[in-house]
């Protein structure tokens, strides 16, 4: 809260900033976090689903509890919270619900698998429910965000399972060294998401998917155009992915 009210300029009695505890896991959490929402403000005019964790590390090398808590995280726990809120929402006959999708969701991306999972089971919930909730006046907007300078895409953001010393440490070191370059030239400042999300908010569209940055956008427009085996192949170059079958002797070379 002390960092919000530093960003906004608003005082400690500002009736305009309100903090509500929550914590998306528990659903006793978001019961009481819902009864805030209802009793300080009624109905909530915008829902912005942000909250989430990422990982790193292979379908083999990430747990089952890892992808457990990334849905429940990511998914089961803003679930839970709009069905909550839903009710409100239906009465005042307004409202929209964001939903803050990622590249990841487009296509399914090397290494970061249950985040993939989590970003794509994530777009179609939105879509499956703006066409239960339109009706009632409530508009529903995937954001499909490119890549910015937040916690989620650093150690502090991400549960790494990665094992350099295992069958996919080629795989590994050569997207770690890409990786880092792309962020230096495609990594943008969180200020300029916020006036995408703006935007968002203020749409009075039923339904939008829309994306949030120039990489977020180019994708977009090639997963429109080009054929699955095409973008297949376009990412495996662009990580340095060896290609079919190089590796299946058994052999990781160290080159």
């Amino acid at each position: 809260m002390a960092n919000l009210r530093r960003a906004t300029g608003a005082g400690e009695n500002d009736e305009r900033l309100v903090g509500v505890r929550l914590d998306l896991t528990d659903s006793a959490s978001i019961d009481e976090a819902a009864a805030a929402i209802g009793a300080t403000v009624g109905a909530p005019f915008g829902l912005v689903h942000n909250a989430g964790i990422s990982a790193a590390g292979m379908v083999e090398e990430t747990p089952v509890d890892l992808w457990e808590r990334m849905f429940a995280t990511n998914i089961f726990g803003p679930v839970a919270l709009t069905r909550a809120l839903l009710p409100s929402m239906r009465a005042a006959g307004r409202g929209r619900i964001v939903l803050v999708s990622s590249e990841s969701g487009v296509r399914g991306m090397p290494a970061t698998a249950p985040y993939s999972a989590v970003k794509g089971a994530l777009e179609r919930w939105g879509e499956s429910m703006a066409g239960e909730v339109t009706p009632f006046g409530i508009g529903v907007t995937i954001l499909v965000t490119g890549t910015y300078d937040t916690d989620i895409i650093t150690d502090a953001g991400t549960t790494d399972c990665r094992d350099f010393a295992g069958s996919y440490a080629r795989h590994h070191r050569t997207m770690v060294k890409r990786g880092r370059y792309a962020m230096k030239i495609a990594a943008r400042s969180p200020e300029k998401f916020a006036a995408g999300l703006t935007k968002a908010l203020d749409s009075r569209a039923p339904f939008v998917r829309r994306p949030v940055g120039p990489d977020a956008r180019m994708l977009l427009i090639a997963n429109r155009f080009l054929p699955s085996v095409a973008l297949h192949h376009m990412i495996r170059l662009m990580m340095g992915i060896p290609r079919f079958g190089a590796l299946r002797d058994g052999r990781t070379r160290s080159d």
